[in-house]
């Protein structure tokens, strides 16, 4: 466990007071502003987060969510290869640092570069950094660079690009990915659990896999997605307390939030992607569990699991969205 706290606890730590000061209404239209942003379409010649009071909101309003959907991924990769530990990270469009927080709580001792074109964001990631109290996040370097075509990347272990393609044209999307995928050892990228945010990941796959990496999750197999466009798309779903300034920028009353994502995490060392993965919420009815899942050898399936099955059953009605299957130790189902 890193430092003194868990790192989300941390985080939390890290963010509680960080709208004193500033007036109720002003973060609400910050708060609108960038929701519109998230949901719609940002210029590539300005940065989304404009000033302190921007940053401020984001960070109370984006950076837990961030924060557990690429806690998802990473502990993916983690499942696919638990003998991995990076040693060097860069966050490329890291803004006020989630990824790099995840990333602090996934392993010890890496050395993290973020990178982002809003000197606000940096300069509040720098603060929250600071007031961790974990080594990896205090010693991290914050750089303003442009994001996009024509971005120089160090060598690295991990690179993770979390919630950064949506911003971007689609020929700088395909120039980052690229650059990604020839600067590290590990590439994590995530999006919006929206049809387009998944039409990206898509085109980061495939790309990824066209430079020599191999995917280790979500997916079970280097294929071709399965899932036909525009019929459907492969998402998850991350829960987020919400602690009361959460609640308080986001108008929430609920303690928690499901934070829907896609990811593709591709390496360039061996791994061990899982058998299969859960796509969907798991279906429990009396006697039996169904099972939607993607597969190495045949694609997308529904698999029904029942009490016959003794200990699979058990662990069926244990099994989350986006989990492995089977767990390991049991026989897969025959249906």
């Amino acid at each position: 466990m890193n430092a003194t706290l868990p790192t989300a606890e941390a985080l939390r730590t890290a963010l509680a007071g960080l709208l004193d000061g500033l007036p109720p209404k002003q973060a609400a239209q910050a708060v609108d502003r960038l929701i519109a942003n998230y949901r719609g379409t940002t210029p590539t010649d300005a940065p989304v987060l404009r000033d302190r009071s921007d940053v401020a909101a984001y960070a109370a309003y984006r950076m837990p969510a961030t924060f557990e959907a690429v806690r998802s991924a990473l502990a993916a990769l983690r499942e696919a290869a638990p003998d991995w530990v990076p040693a060097t990270h860069t966050d490329i469009g890291g803004g006020t640092g989630a990824a790099s927080w995840a990333v602090a709580g996934a392993w010890e001792g890496q050395r993290t570069t973020v990178l982002d074109w809003a000197e606000p964001a940096l300069a509040l990631g720098r603060e929250l950094a600071a007031a961790s109290g974990i080594p990896a996040l205090r010693a991290a370097e914050w750089r303003r660079a442009r994001i996009g075509a024509g971005l120089d990347l160090a060598p690295t272990d991990l690179i993770t690009v979390s919630y950064v393609l949506k911003e971007l044209t689609a020929d700088a999307r395909t120039q980052l990915v690229d650059a990604a995928a020839a600067a590290a050892q590990a590439v994590v990228v995530v999006e919006p659990g929206t049809p387009d945010g998944y039409a990206r990941i898509i085109e980061a796959r495939t790309r990824l896999i066209a430079a020599g990496l191999k995917v280790a999750a979500p997916c079970p197999h280097d294929d071709t997605c399965p899932i036909e466009p525009g019929t459907d798309w492969c998402h998850f779903a991350a829960r987020v307390s919400r602690s009361s300034l959460h609640r308080q920028v986001k108008g929430g009353s609920l303690p928690y939030e499901d934070e829907k994502f896609s990811y593709v995490v591709a390496t360039r060392f061996v791994t061990e992607p899982v058998p299969a993965r859960v796509t969907r919420k798991p279906q429990i009815r009396k006697g039996q569990v169904l099972l939607d899942l993607c597969t190495r050898d045949e694609a997308l399936r529904r698999s029904t699991v029942t009490k016959r099955h003794g200990e699979l059953y058990r662990a069926a009605r244990d099994v989350a969205w986006g989990d492995a299957w089977p767990p390991p130790g049991t026989e897969p189902s025959g249906d």
